[in-house]
């Protein structure tokens, strides 16, 4: 079986305009993405003077990727910190069983 045999079409509408998407993801994550993206399209609509669909496609797609690179870089600051907590929890052990070895 090759890729496109696995993939499915799923219609969408995103700021009124339907669009056939061909994935091999689930039918109910595609539609929940362009719900998504429906919805952050609206809400630049609503908030800029700008009726270009492609304009507010693109500063959608601004907010979408500063909502990414925020995820991001709080899953890094969270890593850094587990990872500054694991460090000096080893080290704590290690004291402890030199103590014990004492």
């Amino acid at each position: 079986m090759n890729m496109d045999e696995k993939k499915q079409t799923v219609k969408v509408s995103i700021l009124g305009e339907d669009y056939p998407i061909k994935a091999d993801a689930d039918r109910s994550y595609i539609v929940q993405i362009a719900k998504y993206v429906d919805a952050k399209m609206k809400e630049v609509a609503d908030r800029v003077s700008v009726h270009s669909p492609v304009k507010v496609a693109v500063l959608a797609a601004l907010n979408i990727a500063d909502e990414l690179f925020k995820e991001r870089l709080d899953k890094e600051n969270k890593l850094s910190d587990i990872e500054e907590r694991a460090q000096s929890l080893l080290q704590w052990l290690d004291n402890k069983i030199i103590e014990e070895e004492l």
